[in-house]
């Protein structure tokens, strides 16, 4: 049981709003520190949409339920409205209607404006896409803190202030920025750049701004940059942030999953258990791809053909399509679940991800490098075989391919093409083979960090004593 009346040691209680992005990457790291600070005897307010805030409750334990107050601020319906009614969330909708999205997000100025004139709390942890709430929190006397889902790289490579942008066209961000002061190989590929480059730099949507100029009007107006990280896997960007922004820059840790929360043995999970357990020790490829990547159907193919290709045993976490407003569904090639039905399974629901990661036999995920998947990854020392599709993960998968605890399957540099072969030889190098065997043991000792809840837990500790030093 939590020790609620810790107050992180002092007795100086909080009360800290939580602001995330409309994106469960984003809302449910939010969540996670939410539950912590509450942890530890302080009061959270938790700022989101109806339906997005329905879709976290199950992930609050019932002895918090008091500690942390859910917000529920309906999205507006915003000039031409372009989002199915459900859409709530970038998990809901196709990529082309996120940018309607963002501009639905900024409705929410003046009910968020009124609740912070109401609840007075002494910090508001903000998302990235916010860009004008900082002036809001600073005229109401609140602390305002940037919160970044994204890691230390990825807040390293864009602009800092007072930097003019010079990198104008998408092959500039093939190489680290200059303002970078050490040897990294952190940048994008071609084809990872040019979806960066117009979605973050060359916002086209009317009414929308560009990601760039969001995330730097919060950077700008922030006292403290919050970064989920930790020195151990990334202190030079830390340090290196703290420094171009001249403000505070203080990692909160990973927040790794919790495994020791208790979980309901369902039907869906029963099945799955069953299925896994028959299965020898590491030898599964956990297949999944989030809830913001989707493959094309021209990957997609590749990817289960590259599957049946290696005879690796498999458990595929199907996601068709994104959200009801998704018209291109993907399917899988003609023929292939019936050729693979004795190694391999095919799910085409929602199962537990964390549950499926920390099986026994699982000894591989193949998936995108997402910034919340590797931290499950490694916390439950699985390396991982990657391919990027969107946002910040061309950058992470830099930082995990050097660090040797996970690996790119080859693509085309130019139009991010990946074959069947490349998709089978990876699996099985990572797997099984002798020269993939470094990335099977630094997953390992990365774990040691990632895993350790006692090491996690001091860092927020230490961001607590800042908030309440700070207020």
């Amino acid at each position: 049981m939590p020790n609620l009346e810790d107050n992180n040691g002092d007795g100086a209680k909080l009360h800290v709003a939580m602001f995330p992005f409309l994106a469960f990457g984003h809302m449910v790291p939010y969540l996670e520190l939410s539950k912590l600070i509450a942890e530890k005897g302080h009061t959270v307010s938790f700022i989101s949409t109806p339906r997005n805030i329905d879709r976290l409750l199950p992930r609050l334990p019932e002895n918090l339920s008091s500690a942390i107050n859910f917000v529920k601020l309906p999205l507006p319906v915003v000039g031409d409205n372009k989002l199915p009614e459900d859409g709530e969330a970038t998990t809901d909708l196709p990529v082309e209607l996120i940018s309607y999205l963002k501009i639905a997000y900024d409705g929410l100025k003046s009910p968020v404006t009124k609740f912070l004139e109401s609840a007075k709390p002494d910090w508001v942890l903000q998302d990235f896409a916010a860009y004008w709430l900082p002036p809001i929190s600073r005229s109401l006397g609140i602390k305002t803190g940037f919160l970044s889902a994204y890691n230390g790289a990825t807040l390293g490579i864009l602009k800092p202030p007072g930097f003019e942008e010079y990198r104008t066209c998408p092959a500039d961000f093939m190489k680290p920025p200059k303002w970078v002061p050490f040897e990294t190989p952190v940048a994008f590929k071609l084809f990872e750049c040019r979806y960066i480059f117009h979605g973050f730099m060359a916002e086209t949507t009317e009414g929308n701004v560009p990601d760039i100029h969001r995330v730097g009007g919060v950077i700008d107006g922030c006292d403290a940059i919050f970064v989920r990280s930790c020195y151990e896997y990334e202190a030079e960007w830390l340090g290196m942030i703290q420094d171009l922004h001249r403000k505070p820059v203080i990692p909160v840790g990973v927040l790794p999953p919790k495994m020791e929360e208790k979980f309901e043995d369902t039907d869906t999970w029963l099945t799955v258990k069953k299925w896994l357990d028959s299965r020898k020790t590491k030898s599964v490829v956990y297949v999944a791809f989030g809830s913001e990547a989707k493959p094309s159907q021209t990957e997609l193919n590749e990817i289960a053909l590259g599957l049946e290709l290696s005879g690796l045993p498999f458990f595929w976490v199907l996601r068709t399509r994104r959200g009801s407003g998704d018209t291109e569904p993907v399917e899988l090639p003609e023929g292939f679940e019936e050729r693979t039905a004795g190694r391999g399974m095919v799910w085409r629901g929602w199962v537990e991800q964390l549950r499926t990661l920390s099986h026994d036999s699982i000894g591989l995920a193949l998936t995108h490098p997402g910034w919340g998947t590797i931290i499950e990854a490694i916390r439950f020392s699985k390396p991982m075989a990657v391919l990027v599709f969107l946002n910040d993960q061309g950058l992470n998968a830099r930082v995990i391919e050097q660090k040797k605890i996970g690996y790119m399957i080859p693509r085309d540099e130019t139009e991010g093409f990946f074959t069947k072969e490349s998709v089978a030889k990876s699996l099985k190098l990572v797997m099984e083979e002798e020269e993939g065997k470094v990335y099977r043991e630094n997953v390992k000792d990365m774990k040691g960090v990632f895993g350790d809840m006692d090491r996690q837990d001091r860092y927020v500790d230490s961001f607590l004593d800042y908030l309440v030093a700070h207020r």
